[in-house]
């Protein structure tokens, strides 16, 4: 028989409504809410981390490749696209898809409203999947078709939709200006919302053999290459990859550079969460050694006993070490029910509504990041098993004829 296990079960059974029976309520209680709180905080840090990186992405992908240039405007330079950056992309570690683009400047103009815009030229390479999140209407333009002049699908933001007062369905001239203007009569077939005010200000996608046209290009030139790499977190090492294939006129811009107040403001998360987290750390932790000290002043003439009857200091401190770990369980199993339970009601009826205007989102996101939450809770188990040890120094200190006569 395992004596301190056995010990620490009759410690634990103090009788209903005692003062230790409340003290160990509350030490459960406070494991839980630390741990519940942790799960919620990481799981909302992740979603937002993740949905706004995801935003970015429609628009600035991993890696851009562009030609060098003193060119400032919108107005693309032209790049080969039979280049063996193009052709050779999946032999290069740690890239994941490479796509052709090209943008140019300007005008949509109904009969009583007008508004620059960006039209992002994309062709049938283009990866379609993360705007499954973000169209609110209609569907993706029909683009980079072999024949003809290109395609006058547009796809429009919202924010332009609603100052132009126009839906899908509909057409709109979309002006290029230059020495010569000249006009298309595009058809709104989409309509997306991505949050970012930049963004849904000023891009709209389309055709990009309609650039090229304009543009006097081949089919065979395009404006930039936008590069998706496998695992964002290593960014740095693909690009380091894909410098070294550059040619000497082309030039590699990072995602993070292109964007950096938003990466800036996700550091800026990670930071508070590190404080979030050592406070919640702390508090629980305090809170434990607290009740732990409790429980052996109300113990203190069972401990002279034990010490009476010849029990070692080690066998009482791990008896309190096992009534401690006792209550930790309790409270991960508690922390975890609540933790979870407020993400999937989040997560399946987003009760919590955000301005999109100020967070990028209109609902707090949930992530499950499941190794983090494994994490966090193994964390918690030998932390506290750790300070567990701290208040059982004071068992070394009991006298057994002093403890024998405590009275409570």
């Amino acid at each position: 028989m395992n004596v301190p296990v056995f010990l620490a079960r009759k410690v634990r059974h103090a009788p209903e409504g005692s003062f230790s029976a409340t003290v160990t309520r509350i030490g459960i209680a406070s494991i839980a809410l630390g741990l519940g709180v942790l799960i919620v905080a990481f799981a909302v840090l992740y979603g937002f981390k993740n949905t706004i990186q995801q935003k970015i992405f429609l628009f600035g992908a991993h890696l851009q490749v562009s030609k060098f240039t003193n060119n400032m405007s919108y107005e693309d330079t032209a790049l080969p696209l039979n280049t063996t950056l193009y052709r050779d992309s999946t032999r290069i570690p740690g890239v994941r898809h490479i796509q052709a683009v090209a943008q140019k400047a300007g005008i949509l103009k109904t009969k009583e409203e007008l508004t620059g815009v960006v039209l992002k030229g994309v062709g049938k390479d283009y990866d379609w999947n993360l705007f499954r999140g973000s169209l609110v209407a209609g569907t993706v333009p029909v683009v980079g078709a072999d024949t003809g002049n290109g395609s006058t699908q547009l796809l429009l933001s919202q924010y332009m939709a609603n100052q132009l007062q126009v839906k899908v369905g509909e057409s709109i001239p979309l002006y290029f200006l230059g020495n010569t203007p000249r006009a298309r009569k595009m058809t709104v077939v989409g309509i997306y919302e991505t949050g970012l005010e930049e963004v849904d200000k000023t891009v709209a996608l389309g055709d990009i053999r309609l650039i090229q046209r304009l543009n006097k290009w081949g089919p065979d030139s395009v404006g930039s290459y936008e590069i998706f790499v496998n695992d964002f977190a290593q960014v740095e090492q693909t690009a380091a990859r894909v410098f070294d294939v550059l040619a000497p006129d082309m030039r590699l811009t990072r995602v993070t550079d292109q964007y950096r107040p938003l990466f800036d403001w996700m550091v800026l998360l990670d930071r508070n969460m590190v404080i979030l987290l050592s406070l919640i750390t702390f508090v629980a932790s305090f809170n434990m050694v607290s009740v732990l000290i409790v429980l052996m002043m109300e113990r203190t003439p069972m401990i002279g006993l034990l010490k009476a009857l010849g029990g070692p200091n080690s066998l009482i401190r791990s008896m309190f070490v096992f009534v401690g770990l006792n209550m930790v369980t309790w409270g991960l199993l508690i922390g975890n029910v609540v933790g979870l339970g407020i993400c999937f009601l989040q997560d399946r009826f987003r009760l919590i509504p955000l301005d999109p205007k100020n967070y990028f989102m209109s609902y707090v996101p949930i992530v499950w990041d499941w190794p983090t939450i494994l994490a966090l809770n193994g964390a918690t188990v030998l932390l506290i098993a750790l300070v567990l040890w701290i208040p059982t120094i004071v068992v070394n200190r009991i006298q057994p004829v002093k403890a024998l006569a405590f009275k409570k």
